[in-house]
């Protein structure tokens, strides 16, 4: 009688020595090399489906990931909240997404997970600053001599190891089996196409995935399902300030645009809606921007339309009684560590030789960016202007305060923003400024992004 072999095969499992009736579910008939094969994901659900059949005669080859003893080195004892997100993943047989605000203890969650799993286990994360961050902290965390790194040059795979979302799915059909645990930071980019076909190429039977904001503008939460399991847990920012994150309160400022700035918006909001009326297209609709996007592009009028666009948006985004707030906040708070927040680079450079501020973008070198995040934290500068790359995976416990100059309608983004500020500090009051330009675009906008229950 043939004995009945599960292998790993970039990515995907290969099922010989059964019968149809015999192989899973998830198990289909693969000609081509006579054997049955499944994805990744489905090995748990597989093997224990196999190992009720066979038992010992299972000869399992699919899985090259192992015991690890891992015992966390911190002193520190997890707050209740953090006790119940661990049980609720238990709970949800160690799979499941965990949602904590910035600032309240997600990373010591997932460090808690590892050691209680304790199977060799790959963190995923969106950015090289973040898979530092996570190399350090897990060094420390757990007092090991090595941890992996795979990503920003280095191929370096350890029983316990840190990479990008990016290298996570390069990687997938060498690294697929070589880890029992996911933990999946920020993972609300998980459910890109991308990234969630790249995660049913892993067999880790067991999967965390951390985030503040599960929430997409695509509504692919069910994607979060497959890869890593359904949200198991979550606290809002509400329940946790003032006891784990800072105290705050956010405002709305209103600036008005100066004639010259009302009538150049005027001009150009009313040929781009003239466009939109005459073409039919809806921008609220599924799709809508897309639409708008490929119609433009076909005639003088539809690219004179989509210029207009964004020009309004220009206008509001950057008028001049926005530089004047900006000047009077950071009087106010001189002494508070501060962020300004804009939606592109030319205004950040703008704001940075205005007042005298460092700047970060996308195109800030590593070392840089670090000095200057050193520098804010230590006092050396009290403020710095950035676009979206600060959105998500810096710790500035110093921050204290935000000023929103400009930004998208996801509700992500302006969370994530607040977030930055939150991480608690003695005696800390945090302050989020949301500056608008009145009658524009930009109030539809701000309704949008403050459709989250920190706001309310």
């Amino acid at each position: 009688m043939e004995t009945p072999t599960l292998e790993f095969d970039r990515g995907t499992l290969l099922l010989r020595g059964v019968s149809a009736d015999q192989a899973p579910e998830a198990f289909v008939d693969d000609p081509r090399v006579d054997a049955f094969r499944a994805p990744g994901f489905t090995y748990r659900d597989g093997f224990a489906e196999l190992h009720r059949q066979f038992g010992t005669r299972l000869n399992d080859t699919a899985r090259d990931y192992h015991e690890v003893e891992l015992t966390v080195r911190d002193n520190r004892r997890p707050f209740e909240h953090q006790r119940e997100a661990l049980r609720a993943w238990h709970a949800g047989g160690r799979r499941g997404v965990v949602v904590l605000p910035t600032g309240s203890g997600k990373t010591f969650v997932a460090e808690l997970a590892m050691a209680k799993v304790g199977r060799s286990s790959l963190i995923v994360v969106p950015t090289l600053d973040l898979m530092n961050q996570w190399y350090s902290r897990l060094l420390t965390a757990f007092r090991l001599d090595e941890v992996g790194l795979v990503g920003g040059g280095y191929y370096d795979v350890k029983p316990v190891t840190v990479t990008t979302y990016d290298s996570f799915s390069l990687q997938a059909e060498q690294l697929g089996n070589r880890f029992g645990l996911l933990v999946f930071d920020e993972c609300h980019h998980l459910p890109s196409t991308t990234y969630s076909a790249a995660a049913e190429c892993y067999i880790a039977p067991f999967r965390l995935g951390l985030t503040a904001t599960p929430e997409r503008q695509d509504e692919l939460l069910s994607i979060y399902e497959g890869p890593v399991g359904p949200i198991v847990y979550r606290a809002e920012i509400k329940e946790l300030a003032g006891s784990h994150l800072s105290e705050y309160e956010t405002r709305t400022i209103q600036v008005e645009l100066n004639k010259e700035e009302r009538e150049r918006y005027t001009t150009a909001r009313e040929t781009y809606l003239g466009f939109l009326r005459q073409s039919g297209v809806r921008l609220g609709g599924r799709g809508g921007w897309s639409q708008f996007i490929a119609m433009a592009s076909r005639t003088r009028w539809g690219r004179k339309a989509l210029a207009a666009y964004r020009e309004q948006k220009r206008i509001a985004l950057t008028c001049q009684e926005k530089m004047r707030v900006v000047e009077l906040l950071l009087a106010r708070h001189q002494t508070d560590r501060t962020i300004i927040f804009t939606s592109d680079n030319e205004t950040v450079y703008q704001l940075s030789q205005h007042f005298l501020v460092p700047a970060i973008t996308h195109q800030t070198r590593i070392k840089e960016r670090q000095d200057i995040l050193d520098g804010l934290k230590s006092g050396r500068f009290r403020a710095v202007a950035t676009s979206k790359v600060l959105n998500e995976g810096v710790d500035i416990p110093s921050a204290s305060v935000a000023i929103v100059l400009s930004g998208s309608g996801s509700v992500r983004e302006h969370v994530q923003r607040l977030g930055r500020i939150l991480r608690r500090q003695e005696g800390k009051q945090a302050t989020l400024y949301e500056v608008l330009a009145s009658d524009t675009m930009e109030s539809s906008v701000s309704e949008r992004r403050r459709d989250h229950d920190a706001y309310r």
